[in-house]
Formats: structure tokens, sequence, C-alpha cells
């Protein structure tokens, strides 16, 4: 589980199936960056308090746990039918997907995993068990290669020397390897584009500050860290040259919904005539939403903002506070949407529709 160079990129494996153990062993995000703990995952309980309470994170990271975790949940069941096996993962599938409402990966994985089911009706208990597994690698295995084809692609958006906004995290350890949004950072790294790239702290749960700026700098990435509320004077200033961000669902109008302070860097951005640009695996695109206003917004815990990160509060006892944990983005205000297949340009409803028959 050591961290390797490959291509520019520090490879830290985020979710990664021990089959001869039955635990899916995943990197606990939350103590990042003072302890790079790796978890054993046994239980379905464990893994859904691990999804939900953002111990594993990042959409295409979110998917592979899921994919991986459908897969234990029915490893070990005694089911003598295909019936008995098929309800058994019906209730690990409902389960796992009530942890995070608004991360379609989640979702798409778990889709994905009962489609692979279905298809081996009429196998034996064992062949279709060993066919859930392969199925759960794959969706590891192909979010590997998504990611440096958005990679690549954004690269091609980009001009060596740029200074980079991020917000939130969509690197390595989001994804199965190199990322989304931090794709192009590290592919460009690898062929000396030198970005320099400016990080959004991202309260209140700081991913930003723990997660991103710690991959970079790691990765060697020249990196600067920059609370929330400086993104628009380092824009002011012409520090940034484009915004780069992941997303947790895009609707098929290209409403984009990503980590709460999402849509201000997207609104500054247009103010200062800065590219914005959502990059999104097509397992992200939900074209069975028509626009944002459809997608759910995940609330969260009020002392996240409060007292979480302090040694003592920060805030007057008993105050009200609202903490959703994502915003929408306007398509409006996206420059473009950078996809595996493809980059996509407004009309949304149009270009993100034809991705998907390439």
């Amino acid at each position: 589980m050591e961290k390797y160079m490959e291509a520019g990129v520090t490879v830290v494996q985020s979710v990664r199936l021990d089959d001869e153990k039955d635990v899916l062993i995943i990197l606990d995000q939350t103590l990042l960056p003072n302890e790079k703990k790796f978890l054993e995952i046994h239980k379905m309980e464990d893994l859904w308090e691990a999804i939900h309470s953002l111990r594993v994170r990042g959409a295409p990271a979110i998917g592979i746990a899921a994919g991986y975790g459908a897969y234990l949940g029915i490893k070990d069941c005694d089911a003598a039918t295909y019936e008995e096996l098929y309800e058994a993962f019906k209730k690990v599938k409902t389960y796992l997907g009530s942890s995070r409402p608004t991360a379609v990966n989640l979702f798409w994985a778990l889709d994905r995993m009962e489609a692979r089911l279905k298809r081996e009706e009429g196998k034996a208990i064992e062949q279709i068990k060993t066919s859930l597994r392969e199925e759960a690698e794959k969706i590891r295995i192909e979010d590997e290669k998504v990611c440096e084809a958005i990679g690549n692609y954004a690269l091609t958006l980009l001009e060596p020397g740029w200074g980079i906004l991020t917000h939130c995290n969509a690197g390595t350890i989001a994804t199965a390897k190199y990322g989304t949004a931090l794709a192009p950072i590290y592919l460009g790294q690898a062929k000396g584009y030198d970005f320099k790239v400016y990080a959004d702290e991202t309260r209140p749960l700081l991913q930003g500050a723990r997660l991103t700026a710690w991959e970079l700098k790691e990765a060697g990435v020249d990196v600067t860290l920059i609370c929330d509320n400086m993104a628009s004077i380092v824009m002011k200033e012409g520090r940034i040259q484009a915004v780069l961000v992941g997303c947790d669902r895009v609707a098929a109008n290209g409403d984009a919904a990503n980590k709460i302070g999402t849509s201000g860097v997207a609104i500054m951005a247009k103010h200062y005539q800065i590219p914005f640009y959502v990059c999104a695996p097509l397992s992200t695109i939900d074209m069975n939403c028509s626009d944002g206003e459809k997608i759910h917004i995940e609330l969260r815990s009020e002392e996240e903002i409060t007292s979480k990160w302090y040694e003592k509060p920060m805030a007057p006892a008993g105050v009200k506070a609202y903490n959703p944990c994502f915003d929408v983005t306007d398509h409006g205000l996206i420059t473009a949407i950078i996809t595996e297949k493809g980059i996509a340009y407004p009309p949304y409803h149009e270009s993100l529709s034809t991705m998907f028959n390439k």
C-alpha cells in the first residue's frame, strides 16, 4: 500500500479489495494530512459509515467502494438458489444506497452490479459470485482509464505555466488513479507544464486543505493553499488562468452539483472572464435528471461548522447552523464539461447526449 510515482502522479490506492481476507481496505481520508491510515472493512455497517462519514469520498472512489461492497455483501451468503441470492443482493444494494444520496456514482455502481447479477442468472451460485467480483474489479480498472482520458482532454485546454484554481478534492485519492480535475495537473507535470495550483481550503470539512494540498505536495506539484474567501483576489491579481473542479452529479442540462462553494467560484470566474471547467466521468452524468433543481442536496451536522476543527467551539452555544454539503453550479456558468469521451460545450443537453453515443 505504499505510494509510488507513475507518469508524474503519486499513486495512493484509496480503495482496494483483499478477497482472501474478505475485507475492503480503504484510506481513511478523515485523518489526512496528519495520519495515513488504512481501514479494513469487514461489515456492511462499517462500509455504510465509511461512505457516510467521508472516510472514503470522491464520486469515483465511492462507486469503486460500492462495487466491492456489493460483492462482499453477498460473498458469504448461503443462498441455495438464484432468487435467494438476488434477494440478499437487493438488501445490500438498498442499504449501501442510503449512505450518500447526492453522489450518483454510488447508485451507478450498484445498478451496474445488479445488471451483472441479472445477466448471470442460470449459472451456479459460486460462478455468479465470481462474476460480481470481476465486475467490481472492472469498475476500478475502467476508472483509471477514464481519469487518464479526462486529464488528456483537459490538458488540450490549458497552457504551460498557467495558474489553476481548484475546489475540494478530485485527485488520486478520490478515484482509482489520477483523479478527474487533478488529472491534467499530474499529466501536465510529467510533460513539464509547470502549473501553479491554488487550492481552496473548502470549508467546512477542508478537503482542499487536508487532501488536495496534501496529495499535490506529496507529488511535488507547485501548490498554494488559500482560504475560500481568497479566490476572488487571486483571480483579480491575474494569478488564475483556469478553474478546474470535479463533480458529484451533472444534470442533463449541464447543471453540476459539487462540493459546497463551487457555484460561488464559478460566479467569480465568470466575472473575471476565466474559463470554468467541470471534469465529469460519464458515470457522473445523470441524463435522467433534467436540471439542478432535481438534485438532492445533502445536509450535514451543524457541528462541522461550529466546533469540529477547533479546540474550543468557535460559535456561540446553541446558535443555528446551516450546512449543505453541495451546491449546484448553473450550466450558464460552465465553460465546458470534460468527459472521458471528449469535451462538451453548450448547449449541454445536446453535447452531453452525444457523449454517450461515442
